[in-house]
């Protein structure tokens, strides 16, 4: 009786220990995808929930989430005390509690301003109806309501202002970069351009963009304004050169037998590149993409001021201009948002690098 007991509860032990396999062997592959976002700190509390050795996952829950917290707190104390000490023409510089006041602020503009932009296009429906129902149809109208852009509304625009300069700058950097890599001929040639572009500031490209664009530009689309078209331009020229740069490494450092596999299977030129060449260059030609995004999203901010395009930028210098009581305040919740929103977008582009490389490693 008692070594059938020991064989139950010998099998109870090995269920469970296969079950504690398949549950860890899980919660490895999701760390890659939770460590995208910054959530790695997660698995840990999992593997503590479910019995896991807490004095390792408790050594991994210290790097993950305590460490980074104590350094957002000090450096948060260090701004709460510090701030008010420097005083400026506009007064003491806000600390954390004014700035966050000013979100709040931010928040509740928004909200009324979307609240007027309904009540505008109401009275104009109503207005158009009774129109309609005189029989009065010529002289019906439908505008559009022209209020200010709030900050939410901007941090749209400058996203999509980013967006366009980084996929441009995109579609010329990586085949440029594959020829550039496949080619020495071709490296030769574009690698003096390469390093004599690379360097110029924004600042430099704006005024000849600005020209360029104002003489070949005569009639805007409504989607894309002379100044949101100069603020893509200059994005695009100021980021394309991390990718151009990443891919041709990434191409030139390809496997030597690879290619000979493929001239020896007589593979066109197309099915080398698209079978060969990208699978093998994939993970520095997104690093070049991030580099390139980060890169686009410092610069966006430069020529959204000087352009004067509706955005972030336009947004810190629209403030800096007021000389308002609450100026500093609005100009620092802008630098907090471009530090996150450029957080996340490396993030994006980061997600995209672990889904098509199937690599978790930094």
């Amino acid at each position: 009786m008692a070594a059938v007991t020991d064989y139950v509860d010998t099998s109870a032990a090995e269920a469970r220990e296969k079950r504690m396999q398949k549950i860890h062997q899980r919660l490895n592959s999701a760390e890659g995808i939770v460590g995208v976002f910054g959530l790695g700190f997660i698995i840990p509390l999992i593997k503590i929930a479910i019995g896991d050795s807490v004095k390792q996952n408790m050594r991994d829950l210290w790097q993950m989430l305590f460490v980074p917290l104590i350094g957002i707190g000090m450096f948060i104390a260090a701004w709460a005390y510090f701030a008010p000490q420097v005083k400026t023409s506009l007064g003491a510089i806000p600390g954390p509690v004014q700035v966050m006041e000013q979100v709040g602020t931010l928040y509740q503009d928004h909200l009324n301003e979307r609240e007027r932009q309904a009540a505008f296009y109401e009275r104009q429906d109503k207005r158009n109806a009774k129109l309609i129902e005189a029989g009065k149809t010529d002289k019906v109208k439908h505008r559009t309501y022209t209020g200010a852009p709030t900050f939410f509304d901007q941090i749209v625009t400058s996203l999509f202002t980013v967006a366009i300069g980084f996929f441009v700058g995109v579609i010329i950097a990586i085949p440029l970069g594959i020829m550039s890599g496949l080619s020495p001929t071709v490296s030769g040639a574009i690698n003096p351009l390469i390093q004599i572009f690379k360097p110029v500031s924004p600042l430099a490209w704006l005024p000849i963009v600005t020209m360029v664009v104002s003489a070949t530009y005569a009639t805007p689309w409504d989607w894309l304004p002379k100044s949101m078209l100069i603020s893509a331009i200059t994005v695009t020229l100021c980021s394309l050169w991390p990718t151009l740069i990443n891919t041709a490494l990434g191409v030139s450092s390809i496997d030597k037998d690879l290619l000979n596999v493929g001239r020896v299977l007589q593979l066109p030129t197309g099915r080398t590149i698209t079978k060969l060449v990208l699978p093998s260059s994939l993970p520095l030609i997104f690093t070049g993409m991030r580099l390139s995004l980060g890169v686009g999203w410092m610069v966006l901010i430069a020529a959204e001021m000087l352009a004067q395009n509706p955005g972030l930028g336009k947004f810190v210098w629209d403030e800096f201009q007021n000389g308002s009581s609450n100026s500093l305040a609005k100009i620092m919740v802008a630098v907090l948002t471009i530090g996150i929103v450029g957080f996340l977008l490396d993030r994006l582009i980061y997600a995209l690098q672990v889904a098509f490389t199937y690599s978790d490693k930094r």
